[in-house]
């Protein structure tokens, strides 16, 4: 997707973020700051107050936009979406006829999220990534880590959320740390350790450990409804957006093709119910997904781009039988 070298572009990647042995190794993100309901960290949840920059195409932007919607947030939190496939400046914001679902950034005006980083600071190193969590009022972005940003927006923006549901329960906080951290390593994070290895040998790793886990998942949700049990939480959510980008993207374009989700019966008809939970559907662009996986470079040099989008979310579930 390009970075930023002391706030100039460079359409190029990070040779850090490949090891020695041809593993992909995802960089950190760089803003880490906190929205917090008492506003005690500098940041406090207010209505208006905050605007996020994503794309449709990536599962980390998608988290954020899912948790929005479950907490019925979209009235208080502006969004500006980028358009589809990989630029050359990066993530791109602007009207588009083919793609009138992506609203242009209204807030700043920014036609690249590049400029949001180096609004934020001007000799920013690093890489330029969705999702991004801005503060209208210091004019700056506050977070760009997926999973610390739907933690505040299922805890902090009490009284302002349509919808009070906590997908981060304490009880169960132990079980689902403990699911997440496995899940993001070898599913979340193992399809891009697949797509973007460098070796056979690490590729393979990367391969065996994503399947032994859906594999693991499939058995999981034989037995009980949920990753956790009886209710929803932001476990579920966080596997969510790759299952449904695994069947148009990820099994072929990055090499994962031992088997589809379609092939697992439990992980298919689970996708199917959580894509039919209110105000899921809205946050789910299957052709956005084909577009900007065919669109990296790197593992599509021609750049011909699938026609088709084979998938359907919208069938029947049997998950009740739980």
């Amino acid at each position: 997707m390009g970075v930023l070298v002391n706030g100039v572009w460079r359409d190029e990647e990070l040779p850090q973020e490949a090891t020695k042995t041809g593993e992909f190794a995802r960089i950190d993100s760089a803003y880490r700051d906190r929205v917090t309901a008492d506003g005690s960290s500098g940041f406090k949840a207010e209505a208006g107050r905050y605007h996020l920059y994503v794309a449709h195409g990536c599962p980390w932007a998608h988290r954020t936009l899912i948790f929005r919607a479950l907490k019925k947030l979209e009235g208080a939190i502006t969004v500006a979406y980028a358009i589809p496939g990989l630029k050359a400046n990066g993530w791109t914001f602007e009207n588009h006829l083919a793609f009138p679902e992506c609203i242009p950034d209204t807030v700043n005006g920014f036609h690249y999220l590049y400029e949001a980083y180096a609004a934020t600071k001007p000799d920013y190193t690093g890489k330029v990534t969705v999702p991004v969590l801005w503060d209208k009022k210091t004019k700056r972005i506050v977070n760009n880590e997926s999973s610390e940003i739907i933690r505040m927006l299922n805890a902090e923006f009490g009284g302002i959320a349509g919808d009070d549901t906590d997908y981060y329960p304490t009880a169960l906080r132990p079980e689902i740390d403990q699911l997440n951290d496995r899940i993001y390593r070898t599913v979340n994070n193992g399809v891009y350790r697949c797509g973007f290895a460098r070796s056979q040998e690490a590729y393979e790793q990367a391969y065996d450990a994503l399947f032994e886990t859906l594999d693991d998942l499939e058995a999981r949700l034989g037995r009980q409804r949920y990753l956790v049990g009886r209710q929803l939480t932001e476990a579920d959510w966080r596997l969510f957006p790759t299952l449904v980008r695994f069947d148009v993207a990820y099994n072929s374009i990055f090499k994962c093709n031992k088997k589809r989700i379609t092939d697992y019966p439990n992980l298919l008809n689970y996708m199917r119910e959580l894509y039919a939970v209110p105000g899921i559907a809205e946050t789910v662009k299957a052709r956005h997904y084909v577009i900007n996986y065919w669109s990296i470079p790197r593992v599509n040099t021609t750049g011909v781009i699938p026609k088709g989008t084979p998938v359907d979310y919208t069938q029947p579930h049997d998950r009740a039988r739980f």
